[in-house]
């Protein structure tokens, strides 16, 4: 049975300091993820992009916070098309676009999966743990906030109404190499599970991957995976604003999509912050690209030789 795949852009730059973002479901589009993953027998619709219309200014307490109104409404306006595109195929991607996206599609997931009665876990890929309210944001750039939103923890009655929260002990994060004290915290307040660079260099991916897969078969669970581009070294990524080194390698990142190809577990996934303006002739683009055609279904064998310099 060919299975189904829902493609929905969301050039949303609200939750950055940094413009480029906005340009990132385009770049994805123009490095061909669309044929790629059609090449590997998917029935692929691409619903285009979303947008927002002008917003009247919100304030908040929090002076740092900017562009509240302009991420309110792209989380309430992903929530529901996240949501229907969960229902209407098998595996539906959100191309972003700032992380603050993803406080909208974990929204919808998260309601898509109460309706069938079923747990949403949740993938973080991700070099930040993205765990902010709005009152502890420094920077008040909002794409950090999008995990503590989808898990209710934190004060967030300026963002939309949250129907369904996800389960922090339901969430896995790998990659994690920048933790501000405020997320710190509530990691250790709520146990969420954290990998990070340390302790993948010591395990290796597999390990700890294998085990939250055995969660999520065991429970009969949906997963999402929220896959942020400095989750990789900037060293073969370097299209993203916010660059820290030490990330995960080309084999790495492999590895994990072929193994979450293998357990066929997933139900939906975001590819954010790529910044085609930082990119280097396109290879970040590709390399998303190619990593999302590895979660598709694509193996070593079929690849060709090709240069990512």
């Amino acid at each position: 049975m060919t299975r189904s795949s829902i493609i929905l852009g969301a050039p949303i730059q609200s939750g950055t300091h940094q413009p480029g973002c906005v340009m990132g479901p385009a770049s994805l589009r123009t490095a061909g993820l669309i044929a790629s993953l059609t090449a590997l027998g998917w029935r692929i619709e691409d619903q285009g992009d979303l947008s927002i219309g002008p917003q009247a200014a919100v304030a908040h307490a929090n002076p740092a916070v900017h562009h509240l109104a302009e991420t309110r409404a792209w989380i309430a306006l992903l929530a529901a098309r996240a949501e229907a595109a969960a229902a209407q195929s098998d595996l539906p991607v959100f191309l972003g676009g700032d992380h603050s996206m993803s406080a909208g599609t974990m929204a919808g997931v998260a309601a898509h999966a109460a309706r069938l009665g079923r747990p949403l876990f949740v993938l973080w890929l991700d070099a930040h743990p993205d765990l902010h309210s709005l009152d502890t944001t420094e920077s008040g750039n909002l794409h950090g906030t999008p995990v503590a939103y989808a898990c209710g923890l934190g004060d967030f009655a300026a963002y939309p109404p949250l129907a369904h929260a996800i389960d922090p002990s339901r969430l896995c994060m790998m990659g994690i190499r920048s933790v501000d004290p405020a997320e710190h915290r509530r990691i250790l307040e709520h146990g969420i599970e954290v990998h990070d660079m340390r302790a993948i260099d010591e395990t290796g991916v597999v390990a700890p991957l294998r085990a939250f897969i055995d969660r999520v078969k065991a429970a009969n669970g949906l997963l999402h995976v929220s896959f942020d581009v400095d989750f990789l070294d900037p060293g073969i990524a370097p299209a993203v604003g916010t660059t820290v080194p030490g990330g995960a390698t080309f084999r790495e990142a492999h590895l994990i999509m072929e193994y979450l190809c293998d357990a066929g577990v997933v139900t939906s996934l975001d590819l954010v912050e790529l910044n085609p303006f930082l990119d280097e002739r396109g290879r970040t683009a590709s390399l998303i690209c190619d990593l999302a055609a590895s979660l598709f279904g694509r193996r070593v064998l079929d690849r060709q030789t090709r240069s990512f310099a």
